[in-house]
């Protein structure tokens, strides 16, 4: 068995970019991950870590169901935990919720464990609801499984089924016309999550027109039929953040731009380093880059504050708050790495290669079972299975960079030490060239920072984007981290703000 850690390869910072996939709804819904499935592993859990487990459960079925839709995502399991906070904060004399209003504290004699689970269980409950219905059958058996019944729909503050009601109901309404068209309300625009923002890429699929601007590109299916999936949410920087003030509050600088010896030099390393892939980085890419049941980079980090939970043996209480601070964290980079990749509406690898290597001969991947060897430059590709070859949409800033960079930082600070300790066996090839395995090896991130710069590095490898936009996600992920660190203090009464 062997060890990968981010000190054995590469010295520079760098970070990661979202799965996505355009959205298509199916006719029939039969759930991949059920109840039944994790229920015995949930078992000796607080109720809070339960409920985050159904979340995942929901969002790997969403994914399959539909696609990936990491934007999406993160707003959905941000107001799930924001609507479980609202309702926990009523427990807690010095909390202060996000959107509950007209309630009164309840007195310290009914501050129960039992009371606080079966509020933040109705919260969860009627979240979940909302935001993944498809498998609302499998919450109501959940919420038989704990004792409650899911018909309970008071409104009464004075009790915790009612105060948990009032906490989804709230943040439901408050989040109603945050500019995500959940509802497909926004006039002329009637699906949900349609882009009202009239985005046209400056580059068609067929015609590249400035090599400094985004282009769609063909992946291919299965059955052969080419398709070119369309900008995801190109209007995402104009859904309304939970911690910061604006989209662009922390936008950074422009990325490198052709003719610059910098982008050339970016762009040279992608290839070199793609061509030289190793089965431990082959792994690693393929980690980051995730495959069927996905739970995207919020999740993601979902998952890893799941392993904090475990290991530092979590009380409810502190589940409920590291879980809010840490969605929320997500939630709110995702909108602010939207804002930089639609200001600046940058190039990736894919189309940036082929222009710098035009007319060349190349190392680089051949494609599934195919290995590595010499190719042209126009037809170098990243290291994706032909059916999702990159992620379609602009590349500065990374969105993996930005999300995790962001929650890495405040799971750092959440924790107090940036030491995390999770290992991950993996098969090299087998999301991306099942037909060329390699042998099982184990994935090792010590520190909330290194899983950050991993993911980066992964990303770069894998094809997908440049340094500069690692670098700059990174950063700007930090940034809103420490914006919502400064949030989560003033609703946990913490601070003065």
């Amino acid at each position: 068995m062997k060890y990968f850690s981010l000190k054995k390869a590469f010295s520079a910072l760098i970070f990661v970019v979202v799965l996505s996939a355009s959205q298509s709804y199916a006719q029939e819904y039969v759930p991949v991950l059920t109840l039944e499935d994790r229920l015995e592993e949930m078992s000796d859990h607080n109720v809070a870590y339960q409920w985050s487990e159904m979340a995942i459960i929901a969002t790997a079925n969403d994914t399959d169901r539909i696609a990936p839709r990491p934007t999406v995502t993160s707003r959905f399991l941000a107001l799930i935990f924001v609507a479980v906070f609202d309702a926990w904060s009523v427990f807690d004399d010095a909390a202060i919720p996000v959107y509950l209003e007209d309630y009164d504290k309840f007195p310290k004699e009914e501050q129960t464990l039992s009371n606080k689970e079966k509020a933040i269980s109705y919260a969860a409950y009627h979240a979940l609801k909302e935001y993944y219905p498809y498998d609302s059958l499998q919450y109501k058996k959940f919420m038989l499984h704990l004792g409650y019944d899911p018909n309970d729909d008071a409104t009464d503050p004075t009790t915790p089924a009612g105060i948990g009601n009032l906490a989804a109901k709230t943040t439901i309404k408050a989040r109603h016309n945050d500019g995500a068209n959940q509802y497909g309300e926004v006039e002329g625009f009637p699906k949900p999550y349609s882009d009202y923002s009239n985005y046209q890429p400056v580059n068609t699929v067929d015609q590249l027109n400035d090599y400094d601007r985004w282009q769609p590109k063909y992946f291919t299916r299965e059955t052969g039929e080419k398709f070119a999936p369309s900008c995801l949410t190109p209007y995402w920087q104009l859904v309304e953040p939970i911690a910061l003030r604006t989209a662009d509050q922390f936008r950074p600088g422009p990325p490198p731009k052709v003719g610059s010896e910098q982008l050339q030099k970016e762009v040279e390393e992608v290839v070199e380093l793609q061509a030289n892939l190793t089965d431990e980085e082959r792994a690693l890419v393929e980690f980051m880059r995730d495959g069927p049941q996905s739970v995207q980079q919020a999740g993601h980090w979902l998952k890893f504050a799941q392993k904090v939970s475990q290991r530092d043996n979590h009380n409810l209480d502190e589940d409920v708050k590291m879980f809010f601070a840490n969605q929320v964290t997500a939630m709110d980079a995702f909108i602010a790495s939207w804002d930089s990749k639609m200001f600046y509406d940058s190039a990736r690898p894919f189309a940036l290669v082929h222009h710098y290597f035009k007319d060349k001969e190349i190392k680089g991947w051949k494609g599934p079972g195919l290995g590595t060897g010499i190719i042209k430059g126009e037809d170098w590709r990243p290291y994706s299975p032909a059916a999702f070859l990159c992620p379609p949409f602009p590349s500065y800033t990374s969105g993996h960079s930005t999300i995790s960079g962001a929650c890495a930082e405040l799971l750092k600070l959440w924790t107090g030490s940036d030491y995390l300790d999770v290992k991950v066996e993996l098969v090299p090839g087998a999301l991306t060239e099942p037909q060329a395995l390699g042998e099982p090896i184990v994935l090792d991130f010590p520190t909330f920072t290194q899983a950050a710069e991993m993911a980066g590095i992964s990303r770069v490898m894998g094809g997908y984007h440049i340094q500069a936009d690692n670098i700059a996600g990174l950063e700007l992920g930090r940034a809103v981290a420490h914006q919502v660190w400064d949030f989560y203090n003033y609703h946990t009464g913490q601070s003065n703000q």
